[in-house]
């Protein structure tokens, strides 16, 4: 059902935004659309052409052979020539148009999902919280389509509106009066499409949004597979999926209905007035104001109009369904949570990076989570930092790696602000490892390249200091072998050393691990971490750490509880804070129990 007409934006509002779209599409390939309107007015030109022929035939070949007997030879032959040469000008103009078309359409589409998801990962992470996946997955996919489906009929549109020029010019030509009559008719039939476009547009917003909805939901039933499975919620989230998605069926068929009720409308109108002209014809010939070929052009030319009529209606309905999705399109764009870069590149020094802060801030919303934290850290230390659930721990992390900025006070990274860094040189000196290790559908060198292009000892060798090397070596085809979206053939721990083995190829001078080895055994762990110490990396390390064993290998450890570093320094000294001391035992209780429910 429609929205009321108090909340539809205004008839012009629609169409003045559905020709802004059609010009920054076409300005994206212009001449992609110059060859399909070029194939479009060949085909026109084709039909106008085709037409004349027609009369001409009727009026020099059939009428004085059928009726008065004249013979067909000298006749014959140049009217099929004519015929043949007409056939041959609208197929070359149609294969231009439709090129033309496919080009247009195809590009910007490419473009405008490009532009998209460029402009998505220049946003801060605050904006990627507050939007869906599933929502998102669905604008870079059918509201991205949606917007360009505009052009798939623009060619063909546009050959039709010279079309109509050049058919209302013969018409005249031949008779005014049916001439007036077909442009009234034509232009009452095109205000009908107008109308019903204009009416739907709420609802093809509605659309867009339900498609986003339905998209959130498979993501969610996929990306939670596990959870679902284990707690036994398949029909649970089966029916979710089948309300959101009856949802979006009855606003489609409410639209398809619509459509249909239009386009009956439409057809019957041009059926009626094909009738009243070939009527309103025939009288004029009976008056002598025109002959039977040139009723015939007329008809012939009114009815070759009947594709074009509905290419124009095509076109008005497409404008209101590819504004509505570009709708959703330009709210991404229009996001200003930018995250802006300098232009400092990296230093090619052999030491790990000194940390510097003046006192920082920062919060998610209204509460704040890290308050007036000063910690310089020096080069190529092994700095542990613990803290209670919600001190900030993983917070101050993200924050050392310019994954957000703080609200107030600056990271200094030897003395250089993190915010003047260029957008690629950053990470060339910084990475960061997170708890939850995602990995991509490729091979386990591609997963820990990402991209890069460091030589195959490197790879090795940073998958060895990972702790890694060996069970790559046993896998079905070791460096080479395809994980599989998410790395799901992978155990949890499989994944975390990948994850860092990834970091470390890229010789970081800050390695920032946020529980990054929970998934694989103390042991492990501790062997990591010591070959990371032992290593000739020239790395400062910054460990969210959660185990006793990964705690003690640490240079120095910074306490943090309610936001505020409460101590620092060694093991020993932090011991006698009371709070530090409560979270190691309660560290070493969860130890004990994973240990003994090791035992067999």
């Amino acid at each position: 059902m429609s929205a009321p007409l108090t909340d539809r934006p205004t008839l012009r509002a629609v169409f003045r935004r559905g020709l802004a779209l059609i010009w920054r599409l076409v300005s994206m390939h212009p001449v992609a659309f110059a060859l399909g309107g070029l194939g479009a007015a060949a085909f026109v030109g084709a039909i106008v052409a085709a037409a004349v022929v027609v009369g001409n035939v009727v009026d020099d070949l059939i009428i004085p052979v059928l009726d008065q007997g004249a013979s067909s030879q000298g006749r014959l032959w140049p009217a099929m020539a004519a015929i043949a040469a007409v056939a041959l000008w609208k197929a070359i103009g149609i294969t231009l148009r439709r090129i033309g078309a496919g080009w247009l359409q195809a590009r910007c589409q490419a473009d405008v999902r490009e532009n998209l998801i460029d402009h998505m990962l220049r946003l801060e992470l605050r904006w990627h919280q507050r939007r869906g996946v599933g929502d998102l997955l669905a604008v870079a996919d059918s509201d991205a389509g949606g917007a360009t489906w505009i052009l798939a009929p623009l060619p063909y549109a546009t050959g039709t509106l010279l079309l109509l020029v050049a058919t209302t010019v013969l018409i005249f030509l031949i008779d005014p009066l049916l001439a007036v009559v077909a442009v009234v008719s034509l232009v009452a039939i095109i205000a009908v499409d107008v109308w019903g476009s204009w009416l739907m547009f709420n609802l093809f917003e509605a659309i867009q949004r339900d498609q986003g909805n339905v998209g959130r939901v498979v993501h969610e039933s996929f990306d939670g597979a596990l959870t679902v499975k284990a707690l036994g919620r398949e029909s649970y989230e089966t029916q979710r999926l089948r309300v959101a998605s009856e949802t979006l069926r009855d606003k489609i068929s409410s639209i398809g209905t619509t459509w249909a009720g239009y386009r009956i409308l439409v057809e019957g109108l041009l059926g009626l007035v094909t009738l009243v002209i070939l009527i309103l014809g025939a009288t004029r010939i009976q008056g002598g104001a025109i002959t039977s070929g040139e009723l015939i052009t007329i008809a012939y030319l009114f009815s070759l109009l009947t594709i074009p009529i509905r290419v124009i209606g095509f076109v008005l309905w497409d404008i209101a369904h590819s504004s509505a999705a570009w709708t959703r399109v330009q709210a991404v764009h229009d996001a200003s949570e930018i995250v802006t870069y300098g232009a400092m590149g990296s230093r090619e020094v052999g030491t790990g990076a000194a940390i510097d802060t003046t006192p920082i801030s920062f919060s998610y919303g209204d509460d704040p989570v890290l308050r007036d934290l000063d910690m310089p850290i020096p080069p190529g230390r092994t700095v542990a930092i613990v803290g209670p659930t919600g001190s900030g721990k993983s917070t101050l992390a993200t924050l050392l790696a310019r994954l957000w900025d703080p609200d107030s006070g600056v990271i200094r990274l030897d003395d250089r602000d993190l915010r003047d860094f260029a957008r690629s040189a950053l990470p060339g000196e910084v990475a960061f490892v997170a708890q939850e290790a995602f990995l991509f559908d490729d091979t386990v060198r591609g997963n820990i390249a990402i991209g890069g292009s460091p030589n195959e000892r490197a790879v090795a060798h940073a998958a060895a200091m990972a702790g890694a090397a060996e069970f790559i070596d046993t896998l079905p085809h070791t460096y080479e072998t395809l994980l599989g979206e998410r790395g799901t053939t992978l155990s949890g721990g499989q994944r975390q050393r990948l994850a860092l083995a990834r970091a470390l190829v890229r010789t970081p001078r800050l390695l920032i691990l946020d529980d990054a080895t929970s998934s694989v055994d103390s042991s492990v762990e501790a062997e990591i971490l010591e070959s990371l110490k032992r290593a000739e990396l020239p790395s400062t390390i910054v460990i969210v750490a959660y185990r006793r064993a990964s705690i003690l290998l640490a240079d120095e450890i910074i306490y943090l509880e309610d936001g505020r570093i409460l101590g620092r320094g060694p093991h020993e000294q932090l011991l006698r804070i009371p709070g530090y001391a409560k979270i190691l035992e309660a560290y070493d209780e969860d130890s004990g129990h994973a240990a003994s429910e090791r035992v067999p």
